[in-house]
């Protein structure tokens, strides 16, 4: 992956459920890219959009550069209301694996249009969190690019990726959309 394309933007790694461990590849690519910063929840084990989603919302205020998030599980549902709410200087989303909203008990509270922003969904066609084709529809409805990724389970460190270089090539990608569109809307 580029570094220096991903140096013209802030990346914010936004886990889900339990947070994301050792060898989940989002914490393999904070290693690999030490300026990746990870969206701390303070309750790992309770999933809560609202709660999630403004911690999202502070995090990307403490910092005005253009910011790229890389979300995966709940933290990608989180991350389409934050930026629905408010896309103030995001250039772009990489949704991984979302969480099914139904079974979260969320669905009403998530943007049912197009985000303002680029954003890629990957999926898994044995996710035991949400069907492919539930992602794929989430995707529809929120303008974003699916990608099928093939039977990856939960695209988590279960599914064996290592440093995942066919996630890194959908994120050089939105790096790349992002900086075209050049649309990143600034903090007021």
């Amino acid at each position: 992956m580029s570094a220096s394309l991903l140096s013209q933007f802030r990346v914010l790694v936004a886990p889900g459920l339990h947070n994301s461990g050792k060898e989940h590849w989002q914490s393999r690519w904070q290693r690999l890219y030490s300026s990746f910063e990870r969206v701390e929840q303070d309750d790992w084990e309770r999933p809560d959009l609202l709660r999630w989603s403004a911690r999202l919302d502070q995090v990307r205020r403490a910092d005005r550069r253009p910011t790229l998030i890389v979300a995966h599980s709940f933290g990608s549902l989180a991350t389409a209301h934050s930026v629905a709410a408010d896309p103030s200087g995001v250039a772009g989303v990489l949704l991984v694996a979302p969480a099914d909203p139904d079974k979260f008990g969320v669905a009403a509270l998530l943007p049912q249009g197009p985000l303002p922003c680029p954003s890629i969904m990957i999926g898994s066609r044995d996710d035991p969190w949400m069907t492919a084709e539930r992602a794929a529809l989430w995707a529809a409805r929120w303008g974003s690019d699916f990608i099928d990724g093939g039977a990856l389970g939960h695209i988590n460190a279960e599914s064996g990726l290592g440093d995942w270089l066919d996630g890194q090539r959908q994120l050089q990608l939105l790096a790349q959309r992002a900086r075209q569109a050049g649309n990143v809307v600034q903090f007021a």
